[in-house]
């Protein structure tokens, strides 16, 4: 069975009196016996915050983005190198919020899901259609769309061991998540289109984002190919991160 796993995605959220408070809480409250890999995707400012209270715990930290580049004249930018010096092990790449205000191609995307893999780190996917593609019923080939960039860019073999989330576009922040069998639907198509590499088979793993909270993450988790959830807004709650945490231990 795969071990399932919870990311906490910060966002643009945070200050260093505040993120003290939560993750001395998620540290006290989330024990290292726990059978799930956990993640807190913090702000690149926070990231140093972040590491040194999650550093003895069984917390991982990653970050927001990163940059297609190594280094270079890219101001304002963040390459992988430095990510790994604070300890960073999961990226979040391609999340709709930054594709979207930030005009990212497919093919931008793919880049960094290479640079990250090429540096040892975990890339976390990031595909979903937005509530007009699902009314006409072209979201599996929107989703579709997204992995063949990668896959005709560097192959399927490339997923071995990252992390896809399913996030609908019209569910991010709107407290209106998929229905269980709608996120089910969409988690079997995906490992169905990259069932050819049994390599890959056995190290994906693909979770739920979108409104994700204590109430529904039970449903969504107990589905047979839900591997666990990106957790936005409820992330920032160190009692409903540990809920929604637990709900994982199935």
């Amino acid at each position: 069975m795969r071990r399932k796993i919870v990311v906490g995605n910060w966002k643009m959220n945070g200050s260093l009196a505040s993120n003290e408070s939560l993750l001395k809480a998620l540290t006290e409250k989330i024990l290292q016996t726990i059978p799930v890999d956990i993640v807190v995707c913090a702000p690149y400012p926070y990231l140093s915050q972040t590491q040194s209270y999650l550093k003895n715990s069984p917390i991982r930290w990653g970050a927001q983005n990163v940059a297609k580049f190594e280094s270079g004249a890219f101001t304002g930018e963040v390459s992988v190198s430095m990510l790994k010096e604070f300890g960073v092990s999961y990226v979040i790449i391609g999340h709709s919020e930054r594709s979207t205000a930030y005009c990212e191609s497919d093919e931008n995307i793919a880049t960094k899901f290479m640079m990250v893999k090429k540096a040892g780190m975990t890339p976390i996917l990031c595909v979903g259609e937005t509530l007009i593609e699902r009314e006409a019923g072209i979201m599996e080939k929107v989703v579709s769309k997204q992995l063949d960039t990668i896959i005709e860019m560097y192959g399927e073999e490339i997923f071995d061991g990252a992390v896809i989330a399913y996030e609908p576009v019209w569910a991010i922040g709107t407290d209106l998540a998929a229905s269980p069998e709608q996120a089910q639907a969409m988690h079997q198509f995906i490992r169905e289109k990259l069932s050819s590499n049994t390599k890959v088979v056995k190290s994906l793993k693909i979770i739920y984002g979108g409104s994700v909270n204590p109430q529904n993450a039970l449903q969504l988790f107990s589905m047979p190919d839900v591997d666990g959830g990106l957790v936005g807004r409820a992330s920032l709650n160190a009692s409903d991160f540990e809920s929604i945490c637990h709900s994982a231990e199935i």
